[in-house]
């Protein structure tokens, strides 16, 4: 077979089933049960942008290891790769960036239409909204790439005499080039006006996945920053306020009358909210209560799961209440562990990409000596490091949609997931995952060089004009830094407390 590697197709097609599969697995029993036999087409959106985030993630293991076809190459172009990795990935983004920007939204408009009016109507409202979308987002596209979509390469021009062919060759650590004790060699010798800068127009796919990039490093960096810290200890800190013990019977009737009349007042809100949409009278004010008693009915519902755990009933109360024990045993243990790949993670960035030169290459070390261990072992662990970022993505949006009154709060639930929420949190991954990758090709360039990830999100990317000084001065990773320290100290001072409802909603009169 030459250097194609057979193995490497097989398993890319079996794992795109796989993922596929695992998708739709996580459909059937994370939908609420309103949305069962009815929204195929938000569905199908959600496999389908599930399937192409979790596919663009293993992308880059498998950009890994679709070179090891020219291992033994003298250069790269002198063998036969597996996969066309340069042409997948921009195939894979460009379908990332419809998605995000044109399908999700479409999806979204049709799901959360005035069901009162026809099928027609709604498509035609989602159409207005995403045409409208469209239009904004393709002059932009246009006028940026026509004015500055170029690259700016910065080259060194070398030039040098003929020299006779020697007929010994005498290698020391103490000569910087071949020759007879002094440097030979232009690359050496040339000084820096031999700096050129080689301009060229990038090509329109590419500029499209460089613009997706910098819109999902914003939300990366916010929602990653903040996740990568409360991921692992808000698992820790949730085992940290368990219930250590079950309540009396008395207990649970006095905290249940309690949650019960909270649960009143909340209904109360909401039917007041729902005759002001009525009577199309949405302004500021009522957009912020709609938002505050989403919070509000959130944080019940959690009091609402614990005051469960405390007094579990029924013919199966021990074993619940054993189930329970061992669920938060679980959370601890997974998110210790959480902990060490989140310190891990921001040692690594500080190490490798902020300090220059790198003190050393950390992880990247770590994954080669896993592939010597077993070939697959450190794709895997690179694949793991990956995935880990988009949990926290996840992880952050959480966090911060409960904090802050700008950001829709669309909570994952086993069983209980509406289909907008499905939707908000599909277009969040894909829109970050590109950054992900983006962030994985300069985090562990050393373990993945030489890849078409590389060629596009490195070299190129990190070229363009106006965008390259947000690469070159580590804009998105301090500020990622940034926001991990902090969260981590706002963990460290308030983790340890139980959240309550605040009952903060002003209703409009």
């Amino acid at each position: 077979m030459g250097d194609f590697n057979l193995a490497l197709l097989i398993v890319a097609i079996v794992v795109c089933v796989l993922v596929f599969i695992f998708n739709v697995y996580l459909l059937v029993n994370y939908q609420h049960p309103d949305d069962a036999n009815q929204a195929y087409f938000p569905k199908f959106v959600v496999v389908f942008g599930l399937t192409i985030a979790a596919i663009s993630i293993l992308m880059l293991p498998a950009d890994v290891a679709n070179r090891q076809a020219c291992r033994h190459a003298i250069y790269n172009g002198a063998c036969n790769l597996t996969l066309p990795m340069k042409s997948l990935w921009l195939a894979v983004y460009i379908i990332d960036a419809i998605l995000v920007f044109f399908v999700i939204p479409f999806a979204m408009f049709f799901y959360e239409g005035d069901q009162d009016k026809s099928v027609g109507k709604r498509v035609k409202s989602a159409l207005i909204w995403v045409i409208a979308t469209a239009v904004v987002c393709g002059l932009a596209l246009g006028i940026l790439y026509g004015l500055i979509g170029k690259v700016d390469f910065t080259v060194r021009h070398l030039s040098s005499t003929t020299v006779s062919f020697p007929s010994t060759w005498d290698f020391s650590s103490s000569q910087e080039c071949i020759g007879n004790g002094t440097p030979q060699c232009s690359a050496y010798s040339a000084n820096s006006t031999s700096e050129k800068t080689w301009t060229q127009r990038a090509t329109f796919p590419e500029y499209v996945v460089a613009l997706t990039t910098i819109v999902g490093s914003v939300l990366f960096t916010i929602f990653g920053g903040v996740g990568i810290a409360c991921l692992p200890l808000g698992l820790i800190f949730s085992f940290i306020r368990r219930p250590k013990a079950i309540i009396t019977r008395s207990q649970y009737i006095k905290e249940a009358t309690e949650l019960g009349k909270k649960a009143k007042d909340l209904k109360k809100a909401a039917d007041s909210l729902h005759q002001e949409e009525k009577s199309s009278s949405k302004g500021r004010k009522w957009r912020k209560n709609v938002k505050a008693v989403e919070k509000e009915v959130l944080l019940l519902e959690e009091d609402v799961k614990a005051l469960e755990e405390m007094y579990p009933q029924g013919e199966q109360a021990e074993t619940a209440w054993a189930f329970t024990v061992l669920g938060y045993l679980a959370k601890v243990i997974l998110g210790s562990l959480g902990l060490i790949v989140s310190v891990a993670w921001i040692a690594h960035i500080v190490i490798y990409l902020l300090i220059d030169p790198p003190l050393s290459p950390f992880l990247n070390e770590i994954f080669i000596k896993l592939d010597d261990v077993w070939g697959l072992l450190g794709t895997a662990a690179f694949a793991f490091f990956c995935f880990y970022l988009l949990l926290a993505v996840v992880a952050g949006a959480m966090m911060l949609g409960l904090r802050l009154v700008f950001i829709t709060i669309h909570p994952m639930k086993w069983g209980a997931t509406l289909m907008n929420s499905f939707l908000f949190n599909v277009g969040l991954i894909l829109l970050c995952s590109i950054s992900v990758i983006q962030f994985c090709a300069t985090a562990f360039a050393y373990y993945a060089q030489a890849t078409a990830a590389q060629e596009i999100f490195g070299h190129t990317l990190q070229s363009l004009r106006g965008i390259k000084y947000l690469y070159k001065y580590n804009v998105f990773q301090i500020a990622f830094i940034s926001l991990a320290g902090l969260t981590f100290v706002y963990y460290a001072a308030f983790g340890w407390r139980r959240k309550k409802p605040s009952g903060r909603f002003q209703l409009s009169t």
